[in-house]
């Protein structure tokens, strides 16, 4: 198992999380093969999806000799969940809000969490508590300026930007101090209809445009 300080490097390495849902089993997982067939091998499974565990599990027994995939969990509300994403084999847990209690469950067994923050206070409270990354939520609410007006009073906050994350704005997001993104619905969105192809399509078109970002 890869150690939390590995793990915390090839997440801000890759740039950018895949945030994958769906309304079945079959379909989260088709949908995370199809982001990784991409080229985005950062994948967010989020617990809305019937059987999570399930599929990060098989998603981890699949790819457990790919060092370009790392398969963690999202929408982690609570710490019986984050426990059972863990043994399931998460090696990040994101969560949409701060949980002191998620906080302190993935301190105790050295897994990154990434909570999801909006204000000051969300922000100092999960650093205080040891989170490496800092999910600024929801990035269409708060806009690409509050990514440099955060970094004033915590310049040493590292960054993932989920929610309005698009092609057209990618940059913008990275100019502004931004560490990490998360894509949904822009990347994924295509699989609620089962077009699968056009989610490998999206997500080979955000890989590229983060690979001239960040190179």
């Amino acid at each position: 198992m890869l150690d939390k300080a590995k793990v915390l490097q090839r997440v801000q390495d890759a740039g950018i999380v895949a945030v994958v849902r769906g309304e079945s089993k079959e379909e989260a997982y088709k949908t995370a093969k199809a982001c990784i067939k991409g080229g985005v091998g950062g994948i967010e499974l989020a617990f809305t999806a019937p059987n999570a565990d399930e599929v990060i599990g098989k998603l981890n027994e699949e790819y457990a000799d790919d060092p370009n995939v790392l398969i963690g969990a999202g929408t982690v509300l609570d710490p019986a969940t984050a426990r059972v994403a863990i043994i399931a084999g998460a090696r990040f847990i994101v969560s949409p809000s701060f949980s002191e209690d998620v906080a302190k469950i993935c301190n105790l067994y050295t897994i990154p969490y990434i909570p999801g923050c909006m204000t000051p206070t969300d922000i100092q409270n999960a650093l205080s508590l040891g989170a490496d990354i800092i999910k600024l939520f929801p990035g269409s609410i708060v806009g690409s300026s509050m990514v440099s007006e955060i970094h004033g009073p915590f310049p040493q906050a590292k960054l993932m930007i989920t929610g309005g994350v698009r092609l057209d704005n990618l940059s913008e997001w990275f100019e502004k101090g931004a560490k990490i993104v998360g894509v949904g619905g822009q990347m994924v969105g295509p699989a609620s209809k089962g077009d699968y192809d056009q989610v490998t399509q999206n997500a080979g078109a955000f890989k590229a445009e983060i690979d001239k970002i960040l190179n």
